[in-house]
Protein backbone atom coordinates (compact mmCIF):
# COMPACT_ATOMS: atom_id res chain seq x y z
CA UNK A 1 0.00 0.00 0.00
CA UNK A 2 1.35 3.43 -0.94
CA UNK A 3 1.42 5.97 1.87
CA UNK A 4 0.45 9.60 1.34
CA UNK A 5 4.12 10.53 1.86
CA UNK A 6 5.36 8.43 -1.09
CA UNK A 7 2.35 8.84 -3.38
CA UNK A 8 3.43 10.57 -6.57
CA UNK A 9 7.14 10.49 -5.70
CA UNK A 10 9.59 8.33 -7.59
CA UNK A 11 11.32 5.91 -5.24
CA UNK A 12 14.89 5.11 -6.24
CA UNK A 13 14.57 1.38 -5.53
CA UNK A 14 11.07 0.90 -6.90
CA UNK A 15 12.22 -0.41 -10.26
CA UNK A 16 15.11 -2.51 -9.02
CA UNK A 17 14.73 -6.28 -9.49
CA UNK A 18 13.45 -8.30 -6.57
CA UNK A 19 16.18 -10.73 -5.53
CA UNK A 20 14.07 -13.76 -4.69
CA UNK A 21 17.09 -15.84 -3.65
CA UNK A 22 17.93 -13.25 -1.00
CA UNK A 23 14.36 -12.64 0.14
CA UNK A 24 13.46 -16.29 0.66
CA UNK A 25 16.50 -18.54 0.27
CA UNK A 26 14.72 -21.48 1.87
CA UNK A 27 11.87 -21.42 -0.64
CA UNK A 28 14.27 -20.99 -3.55
CA UNK A 29 16.35 -23.83 -2.13
CA UNK A 30 13.34 -26.15 -2.17
CA UNK A 31 12.76 -25.31 -5.83
CA UNK A 32 16.40 -26.12 -6.50
CA UNK A 33 15.91 -29.63 -5.10
CA UNK A 34 13.36 -30.60 -7.74
CA UNK A 35 15.80 -31.01 -10.63
CA UNK A 36 18.05 -33.54 -8.86
CA UNK A 37 14.91 -35.51 -7.99
CA UNK A 38 13.98 -35.67 -11.68
CA UNK A 39 17.47 -36.96 -12.48
CA UNK A 40 17.09 -39.60 -9.75
CA UNK A 41 13.90 -40.72 -11.50
CA UNK A 42 15.77 -41.37 -14.72
CA UNK A 43 15.25 -38.22 -16.78
CA UNK A 44 18.04 -38.41 -19.37
CA UNK A 45 20.37 -35.39 -19.22
CA UNK A 46 20.17 -34.91 -23.00
CA UNK A 47 16.37 -34.88 -22.94
CA UNK A 48 16.28 -32.53 -19.95
CA UNK A 49 18.72 -30.21 -21.73
CA UNK A 50 16.52 -30.09 -24.84
CA UNK A 51 13.41 -29.45 -22.72
CA UNK A 52 15.01 -26.64 -20.76
CA UNK A 53 16.67 -24.99 -23.73
CA UNK A 54 13.54 -25.08 -25.91
CA UNK A 55 11.31 -23.72 -23.17
CA UNK A 56 13.82 -20.96 -22.42
CA UNK A 57 13.90 -20.05 -26.13
CA UNK A 58 10.12 -19.82 -26.24
CA UNK A 59 10.05 -17.74 -23.07
CA UNK A 60 12.83 -15.50 -24.43
CA UNK A 61 14.92 -15.72 -21.29
CA UNK A 62 18.42 -14.87 -22.56
CA UNK A 63 20.11 -15.79 -19.27
CA UNK A 64 18.42 -19.20 -19.26
CA UNK A 65 19.12 -19.83 -22.96
CA UNK A 66 22.84 -19.19 -22.37
CA UNK A 67 22.88 -21.46 -19.34
CA UNK A 68 20.97 -24.27 -21.07
CA UNK A 69 23.15 -24.15 -24.18
CA UNK A 70 26.11 -24.88 -21.89
CA UNK A 71 24.10 -27.59 -20.10
CA UNK A 72 23.14 -29.16 -23.44
CA UNK A 73 26.77 -29.32 -24.54
CA UNK A 74 27.79 -30.89 -21.23
CA UNK A 75 24.95 -33.42 -21.55
CA UNK A 76 26.15 -34.50 -24.98
CA UNK A 77 23.59 -32.79 -27.20
CA UNK A 78 25.19 -32.22 -30.61
CA UNK A 79 26.03 -28.68 -31.66
CA UNK A 80 23.83 -29.14 -34.73
CA UNK A 81 20.84 -30.04 -32.53
CA UNK A 82 21.51 -27.03 -30.32
CA UNK A 83 21.76 -24.76 -33.36
CA UNK A 84 18.57 -26.12 -34.96
CA UNK A 85 16.43 -26.62 -31.86
CA UNK A 86 14.46 -23.47 -32.61
CA UNK A 87 13.35 -25.08 -35.90
CA UNK A 88 13.13 -28.68 -34.66
CA UNK A 89 9.89 -29.32 -36.54
CA UNK A 90 11.56 -28.59 -39.87
CA UNK A 91 14.74 -30.67 -39.58
CA UNK A 92 15.46 -34.38 -39.25
CA UNK A 93 17.93 -34.11 -36.38
CA UNK A 94 15.68 -35.26 -33.56
CA UNK A 95 14.41 -38.75 -32.79
CA UNK A 96 10.70 -39.52 -32.72
CA UNK A 97 10.83 -39.57 -28.91
CA UNK A 98 12.58 -36.19 -28.78
CA UNK A 99 10.05 -34.76 -31.25
CA UNK A 100 7.16 -35.96 -29.08
CA UNK A 101 8.77 -34.30 -26.04
CA UNK A 102 9.48 -31.07 -27.90
CA UNK A 103 5.85 -30.89 -29.05
CA UNK A 104 4.81 -31.39 -25.40
CA UNK A 105 7.24 -28.64 -24.33
CA UNK A 106 5.70 -26.22 -26.78
CA UNK A 107 2.13 -27.13 -25.82
CA UNK A 108 2.82 -26.66 -22.10
CA UNK A 109 4.91 -23.51 -22.52
CA UNK A 110 2.78 -21.59 -25.01
CA UNK A 111 -0.61 -22.84 -23.68
CA UNK A 112 -2.52 -22.51 -26.93
CA UNK A 113 -6.19 -23.42 -26.38
CA UNK A 114 -6.13 -25.18 -29.77
CA UNK A 115 -3.50 -27.69 -28.63
CA UNK A 116 -4.62 -31.30 -28.87
CA UNK A 117 -3.26 -32.59 -25.57
CA UNK A 118 -4.77 -36.04 -26.07
CA UNK A 119 -2.90 -36.54 -29.36
CA UNK A 120 0.29 -35.18 -27.82
CA UNK A 121 -0.04 -37.61 -24.88
CA UNK A 122 -0.61 -40.48 -27.31
CA UNK A 123 2.62 -39.54 -29.13
CA UNK A 124 4.48 -39.42 -25.82
CA UNK A 125 3.09 -42.83 -24.80
CA UNK A 126 4.60 -44.33 -27.94
CA UNK A 127 8.01 -43.69 -26.35
CA UNK A 128 7.57 -43.19 -22.61
CA UNK A 129 5.73 -44.67 -19.63
CA UNK A 130 3.23 -42.54 -17.74
CA UNK A 131 5.76 -42.20 -14.92
CA UNK A 132 8.35 -40.92 -17.39
CA UNK A 133 5.79 -38.51 -18.86
CA UNK A 134 5.17 -37.19 -15.35
CA UNK A 135 8.88 -36.46 -14.90
CA UNK A 136 9.08 -34.85 -18.35
CA UNK A 137 6.04 -32.71 -17.50
CA UNK A 138 7.61 -31.69 -14.17
CA UNK A 139 10.78 -30.63 -15.99
CA UNK A 140 8.73 -28.50 -18.37
CA UNK A 141 6.80 -26.95 -15.48
CA UNK A 142 9.96 -26.25 -13.48
CA UNK A 143 11.86 -24.64 -16.35
CA UNK A 144 8.86 -22.45 -17.08
CA UNK A 145 8.84 -21.43 -13.41
CA UNK A 146 12.59 -20.74 -13.42
CA UNK A 147 12.25 -18.75 -16.66
CA UNK A 148 9.54 -16.61 -15.11
CA UNK A 149 11.54 -16.06 -11.93
CA UNK A 150 14.54 -14.94 -14.00
CA UNK A 151 12.44 -12.82 -16.38
CA UNK A 152 10.89 -11.05 -13.36
CA UNK A 153 14.36 -9.57 -12.79
CA UNK A 154 14.60 -7.98 -16.26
Amino acid sequence: MVSDITKGKKMTNSTMPVVHEKNDPKLMGYLGQVHPMMTERGLAPTLSALIELRSSQINQCAYCVDMHIDDARKAGVSQEQIDKLVVWQHVNLFSAAERAVLAWVEALTVLDHRADYAALRADLRDHFSDREITVITMDIGMINLWNRIQISKH
